[in-house]
């Protein structure tokens, strides 16, 4: 049996797809019953990561654990207590239960005093479960593609037009969630990924302006983008935390991928792992978005 925390997310649903689809037991740990049609289906645990003893049923049983769970961008919920707290209860529950391989989805450039805070709260969690008794693998992906695609490009689907954060010249590494579950599924089910801290990126270095360009010509879109300047955004990263708290941070993360060095060079992992083939942003677009353009365009 394997738990996927975090098995409705982004990535987690890939992530449980991918194991099922190669014959394994999986088990989700779910705040909320996921909706399903598929004729192969997880088992569910309802409950919160933040539960110690809703995650202990969850990990009951499990040979393998796999933490794809993240605050980034959920109302109501903070890094520390999903990112830290929830994974340590994970961790904790998996030493207690004698799991034999435990995977931790952490994020490219976690570190103690990184500028956000979801970045060192997961730091926190690789550091606790590397001085665990357990066989791990943390992996640290890049921005996933999907994310920024839905938060930056989608709108040119709806109004025209999108915004990006500050000057929006500063290249950011964009992976697709496919992928990274291809190397979550490989750390799961093999030794190769164990003990490592292994970073993961996309084939492409992008600005957030190019990374708007890129997928509105591949959709044949045209792109209008206007900047809220870097000003404004530390502002409202700093006037919102009061009563927009996952607002403000929304902000801090603009902030810093205007002025943080967030580019990454695939090539070493592309030549360790060359049967798992990086998807490029345009191409993301056009499996994501591609019908849906053109059933817009058929619409009289």
């Amino acid at each position: 049996m394997i738990l996927v925390a975090g098995g409705t997310g982004r990535l987690g649903r890939i992530v449980v797809q991918r194991l099922l689809a190669a014959g394994e037991q999986v088990r989700v740990l779910s705040r909320r019953p996921p909706a399903t049609g598929s004729a192969v289906s997880p088992q569910i645990v309802v409950g919160d990561v933040r539960d110690p003893g809703a995650v202990a049923r969850a990990v009951a049983g499990a040979r393998v654990v796999i933490s794809a769970v993240s605050a980034f961008g959920m109302k109501g919920v903070t890094p520390r207590q999903v990112d830290l707290e929830g994974n340590l209860n994970l961790i904790s529950a998996a030493e207690a239960a004698g799991v034999q391989r435990f995977v931790l989805v952490s994020v490219r450039g976690a570190a103690a005093r990184h500028p956000m805070e979801l970045a060192r709260m997961k730091y926190a969690a690789e550091q606790r479960l590397t001085r665990s008794g357990l066989a791990w693998a943390i992996l640290r992906p890049s921005t996933f593609t999907e994310t920024f695609q839905q938060i930056l490009c989608a709108p040119l689907l709806s109004k025209g037009k999108t915004v990006v954060f500050g000057r929006a010249a500063n290249s950011v590494n964009f992976v697709s969630a496919d992928d990274v579950a291809r190397f979550v599924e490989l750390a799961a089910l093999t030794d190769q990924l164990q003990g490592a801290v292994t970073d993961l990126g996309g084939p492409q270095n992008l600005s957030l302006v190019q990374f708007v360009e890129t997928f509105a010509a591949a959709l044949g879109l045209i792109s209008s983008i206007r900047h809220i300047p870097r000003a404004m955004l530390r502002l409202l990263s700093w006037l919102a935390r009061p009563f927009s708290p996952t607002f403000a941070r929304m902000a801090r993360a603009g902030v810093v991928m205007d002025t943080t060095d967030m580019a990454f060079d695939p090539a070493a992992l592309a030549r360790r792992y060359p049967t798992i083939r990086l998807t490029t942003a345009s191409e993301v677009a056009v499996r994501d978005y591609a019908r849906l353009v053109s059933a817009q365009g058929s619409t009289p």
